[in-house]
């Protein structure tokens, strides 16, 4: 019964898919020309359109904090915590001044679309069971941002399908701390609401804080260290502050 009712939201996902189709090429070309600053154009122009276009088409209120914290380019890491699917969407709604990809989870490569576009975005799929094979594919991800593309990772490995925050993998800062460039910490609420909580796909209030950048370059050992911790206690916060507002 879920799957028919989960039809029509299947198509919306291939209309608004099909916009990247159209950007692939050109992003294949540059990629093949060793061109960086027109990829990452090209990949902008996708990811930049396809999260507004998710958010209204399947109706989703989006309220953000903290615009004004979003920096005009990368890279960066992008650290959020992770309630649903809907949060590759909607970061992609939120942050559309610079192209980033994501530290995805293995299971996603066999996704119906998602498994197609997401390696194009320069994401890295990676396995949270395979502690070498998660180390390895946070290193890639590293040898991208020193290529000067940005990268989002979810920090909890799993969507906790609420408002609950897990704890946070310390080896996913190493993402940031190792080629020293600035985290920006987000705060998201709601997203469970959209397929999670029915497992029928709906619109439904997401609220976003985007936190002030914290900077990694040159820090101690014992800085970051802490910096786990520190980040995890934002965001909680962050999200903390949605819900009783709400």
């Amino acid at each position: 019964m879920k799957i028919i009712r989960n039809l029509p939201a299947a198509v919306k996902l291939l209309r608004v898919v099909r916009y990247f189709n159209k950007n692939m090429k050109k992003i294949d070309d540059a990629k093949a020309a060793g061109d960086f600053v027109e990829e990452r154009k090209w990949i902008l122009d996708s990811t930049s359109t396809f999260g507004p276009m998710i958010m209204e088409e399947f109706g989703c209120n989006l309220h953000i904090q903290g615009e004004e914290n979003i920096p005009d380019e990368g890279p960066v890491v992008i650290i959020s915590n992770h309630q649903s699917y809907t949060d590759i969407p909607v970061l992609m709604a939120v942050f559309r001044k610079f192209q980033f990809g994501f530290i995805a989870k293995q299971y996603l490569a066999k996704a119906p679309l998602l498994g197609s576009w997401m390696p194009r975005i320069r994401s890295v799929f990676i396995e949270n069971d395979n502690p070498r094979a998660a180390l390895d594919a946070i290193y890639r991800g590293v040898e991208y941002i020193n290529e000067g593309f940005s990268m989002a990772i979810f920090p909890e490995g799993t969507r906790s399908k609420g408002s609950e925050v897990g704890t946070f993998m310390r080896g996913a800062l190493k993402l940031a701390t190792k080629p020293g460039v600035p985290i920006i910490p987000v705060s998201i609420n709601g997203t469970y609401k959209t397929f999670e909580e029915t497992g029928v796909a709906r619109g439904a209030r997401i609220d976003v804080i985007v936190h002030p950048k914290m900077e990694t370059a040159g820090i101690t050992r014992a800085e970051e260290k802490l910096l786990p911790d520190k980040l995890e206690g934002i965001i909680k916060e962050g999200v903390r502050e949605i819900v009783s507002a709400n």
